[in-house]
């Protein structure tokens, strides 16, 4: 039995573990990379999701989140990011899409704090991006963070 070509395959082992919500994050990306690609429906990126090797290990809930948070609020979070990317938001690899996606929907809706947000983007943009696509990532969300969250911003480079 032949698996579709959209599946969603579990991450490339690393060194050290992962935590679940980093095995979160990578999943989410891999949901939304197929949801720009192929506009495939989340029901059926979830079911991929859930019979792909190692998510067990990661966050679903965490996972479910990111997923259907960027899809659902999709143009509202690409309109955050878009100001600071400097071209068409099309033009970027999906990849960094995603991640971007990924990064900005976090840093708009979780308390996770913003240098642990662009830490986990970057790694990702690491791991499934072009050479120097993460410090294209890094530069795109450090820039955002002064526009939605300006208190946390502000205070903590003075506060290592």
């Amino acid at each position: 039995m032949s698996k579709e070509t959209t599946s969603i395959k579990a991450p490339a082992k690393k060194r050290g573990g992962r935590s679940a919500r980093r095995r979160s994050r990578e999943f989410a990306l891999q949901g939304v990379y197929q949801w720009l690609i192929s506009h495939t429906d989340p029901v059926e990126i979830d079911a991929a999701a859930l019979e792909a090797e190692d998510f067990d290990k990661a966050d679903a809930e965490f996972y479910r989140s990111l997923l259907h948070g960027v899809i659902d609020d999709f143009v509202a979070t690409e309109d955050a990011y878009k100001p600071f990317v400097g071209r068409d938001v099309t033009t970027l690899s999906p990849i960094e899409r995603g991640i971007l996606l990924i990064g900005t929907y976090e840093l708009k809706n979780t308390a996770t704090p913003y240098r642990v947000v662009i830490n986990e983007a970057v790694e990702l943009a690491k791991s499934f991006g072009g050479t120097d696509g993460f410090r294209y990532v890094n530069g795109v969300l450090d820039k955002l963070v002064s526009k939605l969250r300006p208190y946390e911003a502000s205070g903590s480079k003075d506060a290592r």
